[in-house]
C-alpha cells in the first residue's frame, strides 16, 4: 500500500474562518500582475468585443479603454453614435459570497448589490449583519449555531465509540476528521451529495426532531447551500461547521484505496510575497492578490490588521472572483501596507506597498515687487509633492543656473533666489519650476527694477490691488483690535472697543454693567481666505467679523452662550463654533456659519438638534488643508467622559458614526492628523487613577484603533507636510518628534527634554533647506520661546519675552501665551506676554521688537497678501 505525507490543508475547517466561503471548482485563476488603472477592469475575452470599441464610419474610434463607469456598471460602445457608453450590467458573474443591502433585498454576491443600485437609481449600501441573512425567518444565528454543535456532538461521540480501542496512528490513518464522518452518513446514496430527502432521514433516523426549536437540521441546505443546487456537498458542510469545529489538522495520512480528499491547493511565488504598486493621486488603482490554487477559498484584504471586505468604504472594494481590491480615487491617505490571504489561510499571505505619487504644487512670494536700483531682492518659491520635487528657476524662459554669481545666487537648496544691488537688467519674469514623477508646476515671480520704484506703473498696481493692506499681524486685546505691520513693527490701524459697527449702531465692545472702562475680551479668531477675520467675544454670546480691506468690523453674529473656539473649514467656506453654554460648560453645543467668505449677512445653524448625536461636546476637531490636501470631509467630535470619537459629514453638518476607544479606556483630549496614511493620533485624558496612557492611533480610511504610539504619550502636533509629528508631555518635560514617511510609515527621530511648560507651538519653513520645518515653543509660565529644527533637532532659546498671562487668568483654552506664525513666506512671528507683544524674526532667530501697551492680546491671527 503506498502512503504519502501531504502538506496540503483540508478545505474549511482546517482553518477557514467562521464566515469564510469556497469559491467553485474550475475557477479561472489569473496570474498575478500589479496594474494600475484608470478605468474599470476589462470584461474577459470571450464576451462581446464592444467593451474595446470599434472604428466608426466617421474614422473616429470608440473605445472604452479608458472610460470608468463605476461599481455595477459597464463600458458599452453605442452602435449608432461610436461613443462609449455607461449602461447597467446585464447580469453578473456567478459567485456566491451572499450579502445583504440596506434596501432589505439579499444579494448573491458584492457585485448582484451594485448592479441593484445601478437599476434601483439608489443607493445600496452592503449590510454586514449575520441577522439579515435569517430575516423573515424564526430560525435566528443563536439557535442555528445549536444545530450545528448538537449535530457535531452527536458525531463526535460516535466516532470516540468507534476508535476508542484504536492507536493514535491507526485513528488518524483509519479515520477520517469528523465532518468527513458526518457526511458520510448523510450521504445515504453515496452519490456526493445530500438532498432533502437524506436529511430527513437524518432527523428520523437520530430523533432529532424531538426538542422544540425554531432552527432544524433542513436549515443547512437553507443556509449553506452555496451554490444554490439544492444540495450539500462535502466543501459546504465543511463551511457550514466551521466555527464549530475544534480539531485543527494540518497533517493527514491518505493511500491510494482510500476515498479522494478534497482539499485546498495554496501557492504564492516567493519573488512575490511582497508587491509594490505605485499610482497617482486621483487615479484608480487595482491590486491583485497572488494567491493561486484549487479550491482556493475567497481572498480577503487586510489594512493595519483590519479586515476591509467586510467594511462598506466609500474608495475601496473588492470584486469577488479574482479577490482584486479596488480603490477608485487614490489619495494620500491610501498609503501603505495591504495584505491578502485565502479566508481561513491567513499563514499564506502577500504583502502589498501601496506607493502615492502627488504631482508638485507651487506658490510663489512675491507675485510682483518692485526695486530701486542698488537694493536687495529675494524671490522664494514653495513646493510640495510625494517624491519631494526639484525646483529650477528661469528668467523670461532662460535658465538662470549658468548665470549664477555673487550678486545673483540660489539659497535654500534652490528654493530662493538671492539678488544683491540689483540693477536694470535684473528686470524679469522669474519662473520657479517644480518637477518630480508625478508632473510638474510652475510659477512666476515679477520683479521691476526703476529708479523711484513707488512711483512705477507696476508698484502703483501693486498697491491698487490690495496687497498693501496684507502681510499684518491683527491682536485683539483689552482696548480693541491692534493691525500691526512686522517688518517695522508698525501700527496700521487700531480699532478701539468704542467705534461702530460699519452701518449699525453697535459697538465693538459695549461697556459692561458695573465696569468702570469699555474693555474687549476675546477668546479666539480665525482667518477667512485674508478676506475676513472672524472672533469670539464669550461674554457676549457673539461673534465679530472683520473685513481686511476696510479694516473694519462689519458685523456681529449671534451664537449660543459663551462662544469659545472657532475652526474655518476652507473645504466648505464654513466656520464652526463651539460653545459652551456657560462658563461650567453645561450645555455645550456646535453651530456652524456657512458662506463664511461671502459678502452676505451671516448667521448660525446648529449642526443637529440639540440633545442628541452633539450634547455633551468637550472638543472638535477638523484637519487642516495644506497645499496639496485641498479637501477636507470629516471631522471628529470629543465627548466629555465618553471613549469615543464622532465623526461628523462637514457637508452636511452630520453625525456618519462612532469610533469607539472603549477597550483602550481612551477618553480623548486631543487630536493631530497627517494625510500620508491617514493617521488620527489621539491623546487621552489620564484615567481614574492619574495614569497616563500612551497616544492611540485611529486609521481614518477603516476608522479602526490599530493600537498604540508606542510609548509616546502627550499632546499630538502634525507639521503642515504631515512629514512630522511632535508629541508633548508637559507632565514629563518631553517633547516627542517622529518623522511619518511617504510611505506612511511612522519612524521615531528623537527626544528633547524641556522644563519650558509648553503652552503653543507654531511651525514655520526653513530658511536654509527646502522641504523642511522649524517649530517654535511658547511657555505657559517662563520667559522664554524655544526653537527647534525638525529635520535636525538643533535647539535654541529665545529668551526674557517676560511673563504670559496667568493660567488661570485666561479661562478659554489651554494656551495662555499663543504663538502664532506668518504663512508660508513671511518669516516673523508673533506672541504676546501679559502686557506687550513680541514679534520674532525667524529667518535670524532672534527678537525683532516688542510692542508695548497691549494688554491680554492673546489672540491673534496673521493676514497674508490680502
Amino acid at each position: 500500500m503506498f502512503m504519502w505525507w501531504s502538506t496540503v490543508l483540508l478545505l474549511g475547517c482546517v482553518l477557514l474562518g467562521a464566515d469564510g466561503w469556497p469559491v467553485k471548482e474550475g475557477f479561472d485563476f489569473r496570474p498575478y500582475q500589479p496594474l494600475v488603472r484608470l478605468r474599470h477592469k476589462q470584461e474577459k475575452n470571450h464576451e462581446s468585443s464592444r467593451n474595446r470599441g470599434y472604428l466608426g464610419q466617421g474614422g473616429h474610434f470608440g473605445s472604452c479603454e479608458n472610460k470608468y463607469c463605476g461599481l455595477g456598471r459597464h463600458c458599452v460602445v453605442n452602435g449608432k453614435t461610436g461613443q462609449a457608453e455607461c449602461l447597467c450590467m446585464e447580469h453578473c458573474k456567478p459567485h456566491y459570497k451572499p450579502v445583504c443591502g440596506s434596501d432589505g433585498e439579499f444579494y448573491e454576491n458584492h457585485c448582484e448589490v451594485h448592479r441593484a443600485a445601478c437599476l434601483k437609481k439608489q443607493k445600496i449600501m452592503i449590510v454586514h449583519n449575520e441577522d439579515c441573512f435569517f430575516k423573515g425567518d424564526k430560525c435566528k444565528p443563536t439557535g442555528y449555531t445549536e444545530v450545528k454543535n448538537m449535530l457535531l456532538d452527536l458525531q463526535n461521540q460516535r466516532y470516540i465509540a468507534q476508535s476508542k480501542d484504536k492507536s493514535v496512528g491507526e485513528k488518524m490513518a483509519l479515520k477520517k476528521l469528523l465532518v468527513d464522518e458526518m457526511f458520510n452518513s448523510f450521504d445515504s446514496d453515496n452519490s456526493g451529495l445530500v438532498d432533502i430527502n437524506e436529511l430527513s432521514q437524518v432527523i428520523k433516523r437520530d430523533e432529532l426532531g424531538k426538542e422544540p426549536s425554531d432552527c432544524s437540521v433542513f436549515d443547512l441546505l437553507k443556509y449553506d447551500d452555496y451554490n444554490g443546487d439544492k444540495h450539500l456537498a462535502l466543501e459546504e458542510l465543511y463551511r457550514a461547521f466551521c466555527s464549530c469545529f475544534s480539531l485543527l489538522v494540518l497533517y493527514f495520512w491518505a493511500d491510494e484505496d482510500s476515498a479522494t480528499l478534497d482539499v485546498v491547493q495554496l501557492n504564492l511565488p516567493e519573488d512575490q510575497k511582497i508587491s509594490t504598486t505605485a499610482a497617482t493621486v486621483g487615479q484608480s488603482c487595482v491590486l491583485s492578490c497572488a494567491i493561486q490554487g484549487t479550491l482556493r477559498p475567497p481572498i480577503i484584504w487586510k489594512r493595519n490588521n483590519v479586515i476591509l471586505n467586510s467594511l462598506d468604504l466609500e474608495d475601496i472594494s473588492d470584486f469577488g472572483d479574482d479577490g482584486s481590491l479596488y480603490i477608485t480615487k487614490v489619495t494620500t491617505t491610501h498609503m501603505g501596507n495591504y495584505t491578502c490571504y485565502a479566508d481561513g489561510y491567513d499563514k499564506l499571505y502577500q504583502t502589498h506597498i501601496l506607493q502615492v505619487t502627488v504631482p508638485p504644487v507651487i506658490r510663489v512670494h512675491p507675485e510682483s515687487q518692485a526695486r530701486e536700483p542698488g537694493v536687495t531682492a529675494s524671490l522664494r518659491c514653495h513646493a510640495e509633492g510625494i517624491p519631494n520635487p526639484q525646483l529650477g528657476w528661469l528668467k523670461n524662459g532662460i535658465d538662470i543656473t549658468p548665470k549664477l554669481s555673487k550678486q545673483l545666487t540660489l539659497q535654500a537648496n534652490g528654493s530662493e533666489v538671492h539678488i544683491s544691488n540689483v540693477r536694470y537688467e535684473d528686470t524679469g519674469a522669474y519662473t520657479c519650476i517644480a518637477k518630480n514623477e508625478a508632473g510638474v508646476d510652475e510659477d512666476i515671480s515679477s520683479l521691476f527694477v526703476e529708479d523711484s520704484a513707488r512711483k512705477t506703473l507696476a508698484n502703483i498696481l501693486w498697491r491698487e490691488q490690495g496687497l498693501g493692506i496684507g502681510n499684518m499681524f491683527y491682536v485683539f486685546y483689552e482696548d480693541g483690535i491692534k493691525v500691526i505691520q512686522p517688518v517695522e513693527c508698525e501700527f496700521q490701524r487700531h480699532i478701539k472697543p468704542s467705534e461702530k459697527l460699519l452701518g449699525f449702531q453697535d459697538e465693538v465692545c459695549p461697556k459692561a454693567d458695573g465696569d468702570p472702562v469699555q474693555r474687549c475680551v476675546w477668546a479666539t479668531a480665525v482667518n477667512v481666505k485674508d478676506k475676513f477675520i472672524y472672533a469670539t467675544q464669550p461674554t457676549l454670546d457673539r461673534v465679530l467679523i472683520v473685513d481686511v480691506q476696510s479694516q473694519k468690523v462689519v458685523q456681529a453674529v449671534n451664537t449660543d452662550p459663551v462662544p469659545v473656539k472657532l475652526h474655518y473649514d476652507k473645504s466648505h467656506d464654513q466656520v464652526w463654533v463651539l460653545s459652551w453654554g456657560d462658563m461650567e460648560k453645561n450645555s455645550p453645543t456646535l453651530q456652524v456659519i456657512t458662506q463664511a467668505s461671502g459678502s452676505v449677512s451671516h448667521h448660525t445653524i446648529h449642526t443637529q438638534p440639540v440633545g442628541k448625536q452633539f450634547d455633551r461636546v468637550d472638543d472638535f476637531f477638523i484637519p487642516a488643508t495644506t497645499l496639496i490636501i485641498t479637501h477636507v470631509q470629516f471631522g471628529y467630535i470629543l465627548h466629555k467622559d465618553d471613549p469615543m470619537l464622532q465623526k461628523i459629514d462637514l457637508e452636511t453638518m452630520s453625525y456618519i458614526k462612532t469610533i469607539s476607544l472603549k477597550d483602550y479606556n481612551c477618553i480623548p483630549e486631543s487630536l493631530a492628523y497627517t494625510h500620508l496614511g491617514g493617521y488620527l493620533f489621539i491623546c487621552c485624558k489620564p484615567d481614574t487613577t492619574g495614569a497616563v496612557l500612551p497616544q492611540l492611533i485611529v486609521d481614518s480610511v477603516t476608522d479602526s484603533v490599530i493600537g498604540y504610539n508606542g510609548d509616546v504619550t502627550g499632546t499630538p502636533h502634525i507639521s503642515p507636510d504631515g512629514h512630522y509629528l511632535l508629541s508633548i508631555d508637559d507632565a514629563k518635560g518631553l517633547m516627542r518628534i517622529q518623522s511619518i514617511t511617504v510611505r506612511g510609515e511612522i519612524q521615531d527621530a528623537f527626544d528633547i527634554h524641556t522644563n519650558l511648560h509648553i503652552s503653543d507651538v507654531a511651525f514655520q519653513p526653513s530658511f536654509t533647506e527646502a522641504h523642511q520645518y522649524n517649530v517654535y515653543c511658547s511657555s505657559s509660565s517662563q520667559t522664554d520661546v524655544l526653537f527647534m529644527e525638525l529635520s535636525s533637532g538643533k535647539v535654541k532659546m529665545v529668551k526674557s519675552l517676560k511673563e504670559p498671562i496667568k493660567a488661570g487668568e485666561w479661562p478659554w483654552n489651554s494656551k495662555n501665551r499663543l504663538i502664532k506664525d506668518s504663512g508660508l513666506f513671511s518669516q516673523y512671528l508673533m506672541t504676546p506676554s501679559k502686557e506687550s507683544l513680541f514679534i520674532l524674526d525667524g529667518r535670524l532667530n532672534k527678537l525683532n521688537c516688542e510692542i508695548t501697551d497691549v494688554e491680554r492680546g492673546n489672540t491673534v491671527i496673521w493676514v497674508g497678501e490680502a
